[in-house]
């Protein structure tokens, strides 16, 4: 994909382009935001590292790339983790920005960020490029912060420290220490004191002078000044303010690439989204629905009793819609649902129904978080059915907790869609439907069943790790038709040897179906 890459001058988003470049994506363009006012060094922002941003113009130079850069005019306002579009919001100037890059550059696929750690900022910047059509991609995301680090001190990373505010670290003598000379003393902060190697709990901030992304030359900070904020005994915080550099050239130049900076502006009238209500209407079959209710949970059961000629795509509005209604019933929402099972006669129409799919269940309509999903084929028409069944799980409490990452990561497969990586409710979790993925790439994994059903293992345990899930209970594995009887049983071993470190193994129920998304 093309990527803009969203640069703050750390350490974080310098090595998340060098990440995506890593994954075959191409960075086209750079993006930057920035003060309002030159003189003004850091802001009190939850987004947006500035601190350094004078420098951060050189990056076009030493890059060859074009760099667009706004000034930030709004403030943090919606402090919800989940966040929702809000005019003067801070976040609303990444919109812009990253509006502007598409408009000037309209190849761009993906926006790169150096999210490790924050959700708050995470989802932000999925908003924003949900909102846009673009991919969010987050390479460092979930990474052990101790691994990162030395992984990005070895991949040749010259940055230094441009701010400190953390017990240990002192501002006369940490400030402006190259990263890899100081990464033994921020070793023995995490160890003494629980403090986060890269920095993620504000501990430190970084600037980056070179890297091997920086093929026409190199930042030297020529003169600077120390800004010291707080002298506590217990905690000293101060800043580096850069007052003069320069870029000191590699002699490797092209003079077609030597970059640009491009600034931003509001636009005069911003359009407003208007939000439409959808009016869904049905007249060819009429849907059955099953309801089996306790005093905590509802299930409901809808298919269409006889098949249509309308679509997968219609079929599944028809039933979602009656579903809703059973749902209002109820007292409920979607916002209550915690897992949708979906049942398709073809996979080949998996496309029109995501899309169906995304518009009767959306973030609006769950504050709490979209529910979980699985999709498998099954022959639906071989029992006089029509094109899709589903099954949703609710529950009558609102504790419910999701985890939705739709960043391309190192961590586990994105989930773009509506859908949430897992949902806790009750001590209990429920995982999303996995396929062997690889998560950088977003591609199955290419040696067979077994290193399929290795792969979707060890990427829900990294989605039930970052609940604090510590066993597995019940397991369901799904197998296409396709395997043979000796590919089973390899798929089988699997489950059993990954799950066997365990104290007590789970419960797995294998199920053969027609096919599975991807094939």
């Amino acid at each position: 994909m093309k990527v803009v890459a969203l640069v703050s001058g750390g350490k974080d988003s310098c090595y998340a382009m060098m990440r995506c470049i890593h994954f075959g994506h191409e960075i086209v363009a750079l993006a930057n935001l920035l003060p309002e006012c030159d003189s003004v060094d850091e802001l009190d922002s939850y987004m947006y590292q500035t601190v350094g941003h004078q420098i951060v113009e050189a990056y076009a130079q030493c890059m060859g790339l074009p760099l667009f850069r706004k000034r930030i005019q709004g403030k943090p306002k919606a402090f919800d983790l989940k966040y929702s579009e809000t005019n003067g919001d801070e976040v609303e100037d990444l919109e812009v920005l990253l509006k502007h890059v598409k408009s000037r550059i309209p190849s761009v696929d993906a926006v790169s960020s150096g999210a490790i750690a924050s959700d708050y900022q995470r989802l932000r910047v999925e908003n924003v490029c949900s909102r846009l059509g673009l991919v969010s991609l987050a390479y460092l995301w979930k990474q052990d912060q101790t691994e990162l680090l030395q992984q990005m001190v070895d991949s040749g990373i010259s940055a230094i420290l441009i701010k400190v505010a953390s017990m240990g670290l002192q501002p006369q003598k940490h400030l402006g220490m190259e990263l890899s000379a100081v990464f033994p003393v921020l070793s023995q902060l995490h160890e003494y004191f629980g403090a986060n190697v890269c920095g993620e709990g504000g501990e430190y901030e970084s600037l980056t002078l070179d890297c091997p992304l920086f093929k026409n030359g190199r930042i030297v900070l020529d003169e600077s000044s120390t800004v010291l904020v707080s002298t506590s005994s217990i905690v000293q915080v101060g800043f580096l303010h850069p007052k003069r550099f320069h870029v000191e050239h590699k002699g490797l130049e092209d003079n077609r690439d030597t970059g640009k900076v491009y600034w931003v502006v509001d636009e005069a009238e911003r359009s407003q989204c208007l939000k439409k209500q959808q009016s869904w209407t049905y007249d060819e079959a009429t849907g059955e629905c099953r309801v089996s209710k306790t005093e905590d949970y509802v299930t409901i059961s809808c298919w269409l009793a006889t098949k249509t000629h309308k679509g997968a795509g219609e079929d599944l509005s028809r039933l979602l819609y009656l579903t809703l209604e059973l749902l209002a019933k109820e007292d409920l929402g979607w916002d209550a649902v915690l897992y949708i099972h979906l049942y398709v006669e073809s996979m080949k129409d998996f496309a029109q129904i995501n899309s169906m799919y995304s518009q009767h269940i959306t973030e609006a309509d769950c504050p709490r978080g979209v529910p979980s999903r699985s999709t498998v084929e099954v022959p639906l028409a071989a029992c006089g059915l029509g094109d899709v069944m589903v099954e949703v799980f609710a529950a009558r409490n609102t504790s419910k907790k999701v985890l939705h990452v739709q960043s391309i990561s190192c961590w586990a497969p994105s989930c773009i869609g509506p859908y949430s990586q897992a949902t806790l409710h009750g001590n209990i979790l429920f995982m999303a439907g996995q396929i062997g993925l690889d998560p950088p790439t977003m591609a199955l994994v290419t040696d067979g069943p077994a290193a399929e059903t290795l792969q979707c293992l060890q990427n829900a345990r990294a989605v039930a790790e970052s609940f604090g899930s510590a066993s597995t209970i019940f397991i369901t594995v799904y197998c296409s038709l396709s395997l043979n009887k000796q590919q089973r049983k390899e798929v089988e071993s699997q489950c059993t040897t990954f799950f066997g470190d365990g104290a007590v193994l789970p419960i797995i129920f294998y199920v053969l179906v027609s096919s599975l998304p991807k094939g």
